[in-house]
This record gives C-alpha cells, sequence and structure tokens, in this order.
C-alpha cells in the first residue's frame, strides 16, 4: 500500500508524539518548569478539586465543564482525568492533550465556579 493511501498521521508534528520515543533514540525532553506561584495554584486546585468530588459525585456530578477559550466549545472532564491533568501539569509543567469525554451528558457537568459556589454554601453551614 502506497503512503499516500493511509490516513493522515494525527500526531504530526506534535512535539508530544508517542511514536518518537519508538525510534530508538532516547531524547530527553527538557520539561517546563512552573513558578512557586503558579504551583501554589496547582496544589490548591487539588485539594478544591478533593473537596468539590466529595461533596458533589454522590449527587451524581461527573465532573467538571469548561469553556475553551481557543476552540470555543466546552471540554468535560471527569474528576479522574481532571485530577490527572493537574497532577501531570504540576509534575511536568503542562497538560498533555488528551482523549474528550465521549458523548457526555452535560447535565453531569458543572463548572468550577459552581463547585466553589456549592461548597462554599455546604461548608459554611456546617
Amino acid at each position: 500500500m502506497s503512503p499516500d493511501a493511509l490516513p493522515p498521521d494525527p500526531f504530526a508534528g506534535d512535539p508530544h508524539d508517542p511514536a518518537l520515543s519508538l525510534d530508538g533514540s532516547p531524547e530527553i525532553e527538557e520539561l517546563d518548569t512552573l513558578s512557586d506561584a503558579e504551583r501554589d495554584e496547582v496544589v490548591a486546585d487539588l485539594a478544591d478539586l478533593a473537596v468539590y468530588q466529595a461533596l458533589l459525585e454522590a449527587r451524581g456530578v461527573r465532573g467538571i465543564v469548561v469553556d475553551c477559550g481557543d476552540c470555543g466549545e466546552q471540554h468535560f472532564h471527569e474528576w479522574s482525568l481532571l485530577r490527572a491533568s493537574l497532577q501531570q501539569l504540576l509534575e511536568e509543567g503542562q497538560m498533555r492533550p488528551h482523549e474528550p469525554a465521549f458523548d457526555p451528558d452535560p447535565s453531569s457537568y458543572v463548572t468550577w465556579e459552581y463547585c466553589r459556589g456549592y461548597a462554599d454554601a455546604v461548608l459554611s453551614d456546617s
């Protein structure tokens, strides 16, 4: 089969192409670093996320929806995916691309602001 008959490489030009590690030459990737303030924000977001999940998951909320400024669409992040992305940001200084949620039910996701308001209301009653 000719290479022209194959579909285009979805990772063409992507510096994070997983196939780059298959060429046999180990490449040392320079990690991005977060400033101390950025690091503190990510740590605080991880702590907040744990609270939000504890309060909302039992109520049927599957995760957080984010309005993307780049593409103008909403991105749905399940709790574990968002936690993994934030942890990766903390460890590597960047979030790698990930597979979007498959056919998410928008009513099962809330915004970060909703989570914050809900947590504030619930915890102030305690």
